[in-house]
């Protein structure tokens, strides 16, 4: 198996949620939320987080979904033509995961923390995609990209 700290991220429109793993890749943590200012900007913030953080790779998550008609543009779409453009700015390797019913699972963990309900969640959606992806890794139901 393989170490090192993943950062993940819950790209969103107005904020970008930061979770980060142990060395062993065991258990994910939230790390902030980042205000979207401009792309150079937010891709600095998590560059200076990574570097930081000592982090060895990024999981971005991507809101897939099989129900848009081909040929449209869907919110996947722009994850990923983000997930390029951050990709010009760090050489850490980047791998993807299907945020599917993050928001869901976040929300059940705010509410877990005791956190308001008008807090926003997006640093903990990044936390279930990341405790997501590394339990799958260890589960042997994906290979270890990064």
């Amino acid at each position: 198996m393989k170490r090192g700290k993943l950062i993940s991220i819950d790209h969103g429109i107005k904020r970008i949620g930061l979770a980060v793993c142990d060395e062993l890749r065991i258990v994910a943590r939230e790390l902030t939320i980042i205000e979207r200012r401009s792309r150079t900007e937010d891709f600095a913030q998590i560059n200076a987080l990574a570097e930081r953080e000592n982090a060895v790779g990024f999981i971005v998550g991507v809101p897939f979904d099989d129900s848009l008609p081909e040929g449209e543009h869907s919110r996947a779409d722009t994850v990923l033509l983000w997930t390029q453009r951050l990709a010009e700015t760090t050489d850490l390797p980047i791998d993807f995961w299907d945020e599917t019913n993050t928001s869901h699972d976040a929300q059940a963990l705010a509410k877990q923390k005791k956190r308001p309900i008008t807090a926003h969640i997006d640093d903990l959606a990044a936390r279930v995609i990341l405790q997501r992806y590394i339990d799958a890794v260890r589960d042997g139901l994906v290979e270890d990209a990064l």
